[in-house]
């Protein structure tokens, strides 16, 4: 369970570092977006959180049994592209506005199983 937390951290602190997010202070307080991440475009915040790194890693400590017969390459590549695409237009605000907003706001974190 520490894992996706530690990576929210790291989001987080992420996002912190690029100035696209800070905390407010007090009653209701909590993590917030800044002026510029409300202007700041998805795709964008999705290259700096990740990086243009493989989506696959064929190589490393077990390479995969396939990279030598792989009908694949460079469509997960392609696949990232597209999806990046697709967010480059939105910026985070437009996320966050009504309905989601509120939505987003309500939701609490789930029990463990």
């Amino acid at each position: 369970m520490g894992a996706p937390c530690t990576r929210a951290a790291k989001a987080d602190t992420r996002l912190r570092h690029l100035g696209v997010a800070g905390a407010r202070r007090g009653r209701g307080g909590g993590p917030a977006l800044t002026a510029l991440g409300r202007r700041s475009f998805v795709g964008r915040l999705d290259r700096e959180l990740e990086g243009d790194g493989e989506v696959v890693e064929c190589e490393g400590d077990m390479p995969c049994p396939l990279r030598a017969a792989c009908r694949l390459p460079g469509a997960p590549r392609a696949a990232r592209a597209a999806f990046r695409a697709g967010l480059d237009p939105l910026t985070a605000a437009d996320l966050v506005t009504s309905p989601t907003g509120p939505v987003l706001l309500g939701l609490t974190e789930r029990p463990p199983p």
